[in-house]
């Protein structure tokens, strides 16, 4: 469905998208350009315009696929129904992903684009806008990170990982000494897409998220799974971009690191997580 040629032009279109939308934005914002949609969840003028862009060229691209952004779903939230379509494709867009940190001026943050075609991940790109790093993966044909192959082995060292400051600050304190020393370091840099490729240059091992709304984390699963990972809902089953969004995630660059990692925080039996972790 999608050449090398066009999984490119996805590539070159974000890459042009940061230099004319986000990049002379990134720390000259007024504050009448940024906004709360929600408690803690911040929209800027630069994440609008960068999801318009990508739309147009993503339709030149792909003419009559759909688009599903993460600002168009604030303004229409039936859009997301589109991922759940049987035999049929569309794009998912985070045209902003670490919409906080970029309004703060941290510069953690990235550009996610995916394509799903009959509800699964077949395309993804993470661009690393600070620092220029792209990935890309096409499904069953690997993935590369600034054109080179990656594929992750088990670690050796006790897995670090990423996971959100509630669910750290809760597993540390229940998790018996024995049990912590299996993990290692946890922290979030409150950007998927960049965790994602951390993850994928080896900085990482595996990730946890409570809430997975599919712009975060379509394109990052999809690149797992190509460098020899999975990843897995609280409930047993396989990520899927089309889940709702309250099905949790764990995901890791090697199977085995995935069922340990998932091991230790069954055991800890959070009450963040309870009712949601079940085989």
């Amino acid at each position: 469905m999608l050449s090398s040629a066009d999984a490119q032009r996805v590539a070159d279109l974000m890459r042009e998208t940061a230099a004319a939308e986000l990049l002379p934005r990134f720390r000259t914002l007024a504050k009448e350009e940024i906004r709360e949609k929600g408690p803690g969840d911040v929209v800027t003028v630069a994440d609008v315009a960068s999801e318009q862009r990508l739309a147009a060229g993503l339709a030149r691209i792909l003419p009559g696929v759909p688009v599903v952004g993460e600002e168009a779903v604030e303004q229409d939230p039936g859009l997301v129904d589109l991922i759940d379509r049987r035999s049929a494709a569309c794009w998912i867009v985070d045209p902003l992903d670490g919409t906080a940190n970029f309004a703060s001026g941290n510069e953690r943050f990235a550009m996610i684009v995916c394509l799903v075609h009959d509800r699964q991940a077949i395309g993804g790109w993470i661009l690393d806008v600070p620092r220029a790093r792209m990935a890309i993966a096409l499904k069953g044909q690997g993935v590369a990170l600034n054109g080179r192959a990656i594929s992750r082995a088990k670690p050796e060292r006790p897995p670090i990982g990423y996971v959100g400051y509630k669910v750290r600050k809760e597993f540390n304190r229940q998790l018996p000494p024995e049990r912590r020393r299996t993990l290692g370091e946890v922290s979030t840099l409150r950007c998927a897409g960049v965790e994602y490729l951390e993850i994928l240059e080896g900085r990482a091992d595996f990730n946890l998220y409570r809430m997975t709304r599919p712009w975060d984390h379509a394109a990052g699963t999809l690149m797992m799974a190509e460098a020899g990972g999975a990843a897995q809902r609280f409930d047993g089953r396989p990520y899927e971009p089309a889940q709702p969004i309250n099905s949790g995630l764990i995901g890791a660059v090697h199977p085995q690191t995935l069922a340990d990692v998932r091991a230790v925080f069954e055991v800890a039996r959070m009450p963040l997580l309870a009712g949601l972790l079940s085989d």
